[in-house]
């Protein structure tokens, strides 16, 4: 759970992943939305596969991302069963 928080950190992390919700893109069309460079960019798609949180898919030369809806869900209500309803604090 540590790497999803680490990776969601970021705010171009955090910008590729809602540039995601509304459906898959190519590394080409997400990079040309941010003024970075390309190995930085890279570096993001990195740390964003390695917490689970897309997928990637290789169709030739073009990598095409996509959300992984399962490890977020996972994710958020690991995250809510840690910090716990409220109700047994009386609420």
């Amino acid at each position: 759970m540590n790497s999803v928080f680490e990776a969601l950190a970021h705010p171009t992390r955090r910008a590729i992943l809602e540039m995601l919700k509304s459906g898959s893109k190519t590394a080409g069309e997400l990079a040309d939305a941010f003024d970075v460079s390309k190995p930085t960019m890279s570096g993001h798609f990195a740390k964003l596969r390695e917490a689970g949180l897309i997928q990637a898919d290789q169709r030739g030369a073009t990598i095409l991302y996509s959300l992984n809806l399962s490890v977020l869900e996972e994710v958020l209500l690991g995250f809510m069963g840690k910090m716990g309803t409220g109700k047994e604090q009386g609420q």
